[in-house]
């Protein structure tokens, strides 16, 4: 793996000093420069360009959301957020801006750095594993995958929609990368659409809820955190709480969801193969699975079974995924499927969701 080199930007000496002395000790990080505002962090860009960024958000001059915005005009980079629990909207706003990830401050004063240190291990092995598209500048600015369709207008949805069983259910597996992704789809799909979309997105507990919520506002499609036994409902989409796992199980009225404990020593929380083995189950050929951006492999079982039942298989392109390692693992897995960008992928799903007539 290549050697990085790191920027961290952050108004408090000590969060620097912290930052900087567990990167300085993870194979692969060769040097880190430090910032105290988005201002300093942007004359250390135009000098020096780092590998990627650790960022905060809440700094006086220049704050990391206007840092944000302007970086990714400038000079696109990945960027990886820390902030702590109680800044959760900012952490979506900042990943709606071009951030790849985002990272749990301990809390309180005598919170263990243990955690604090897997996890940025974790984000500095996601970046040496990133797609160069991923970061590619477009002529907008920005991240290439954040091509978007803002200038469609959304619809007004009608209640009566979410009463009507859907004809098809798309299941979602997704990681690094995705919550932007997810943005990209669903700002597709159309005020028809003729499905139910449930959603394991890999996201720590208590990120869900505010997820569910900021995808929500991207258009026709009403978005939730999946509740117990939830019917699946026509124009509705189901995210799948932090720290739990999701299935697809029958009920009298339809297919409906399960919320679970995860099994003792999985490796993915929630799993997508786990979500995509019960849609398979149950809904057979009338199931759509989506694999997006994400390290690892997670997913790649359970599109087999779903090929098996007669249901569609759909993989972003590892060139416009923000991390190529789950839609590459499902390609492996030898089952036939469609491989597109992201863009065309949401297009695809309009197409497939759209009902039928008379």
């Amino acid at each position: 793996m290549r050697e990085l080199r790191a920027l961290v930007v952050d108004d408090s000496s000590l969060n620097r000093r912290t930052l900087a002395a567990i990167l300085g000790e993870i194979p692969g990080v060769s040097h880190v420069d430090l910032a105290s505002d988005g201002a300093d962090a942007l004359r250390v860009v135009e000098a020096n360009p780092p590998d990627f960024i650790t960022l905060d958000l809440e700094m006086p001059r220049l704050d990391g959301f206007e840092f944000l915005q302007l970086l990714m005009d400038r000079h696109p980079l990945p960027v990886v957020v820390v902030s702590g629990f109680s800044a959760k909207e900012n952490i979506f706003r900042a990943l709606e801006l071009g951030a790849i990830d985002f990272l749990a401050k301990p809390q309180g004063t005598d919170a263990p750095l243990e955690s604090l240190r897997r996890q940025l291990v974790e984000k500095v092995r996601i970046i040496q594993q990133l797609s160069p598209l991923a970061i590619r500048k477009t002529t907008l600015g920005g991240f290439a995958l954040d091509a978007d369709v803002r200038g469609r207008q959304s619809h007004v949805r009608e209640p009566s929609v979410l009463k009507r069983v859907p004809s098809k259910v798309i299941v979602i597996g997704a990681s690094t990368g995705g919550p932007k992704a997810l943005v990209t789809l669903f700002r597709h799909l159309h005020d028809e659409v003729d499905a139910a979309l449930v959603i394991a997105q890999h996201m720590p507990p208590r990120f869900t809820r505010t997820f569910a919520g900021r995808l929500d506002n991207t258009g026709v499609v009403r978005v939730s955190e999946a509740k117990q036994y939830e019917r699946l409902a026509r124009g509705h989409a189901y995210v799948c709480p932090g720290g739990r796992c999701i299935e697809v199980v029958p009920s009298d009225r339809g297919p409906a969801i399960r919320v679970v404990a995860p099994d003792r020593g999985s490796h993915y929380i929630p799993s997508a193969d786990q979500l995509f083995r019960s849609a398979a189950r149950v809904l057979g050929d009338k199931a759509i699975a989506v694999v997006l951006t994400g390290m690892g492999d997670d997913g790649a079982e359970g599109v087999r079974d779903i090929s098996k039942r007669g249901g569609i298989v759909l993989i972003e392109a590892p060139e416009t995924a923000v991390v190529s390692g789950m839609p590459l693992a499902a390609r492996r897995s030898g089952v036939r499927h469609q491989s597109l960008g992201i863009w065309a992928l949401g297009d695809m799903l309009a197409q497939l969701t759209r009902p039928t007539r008379g």
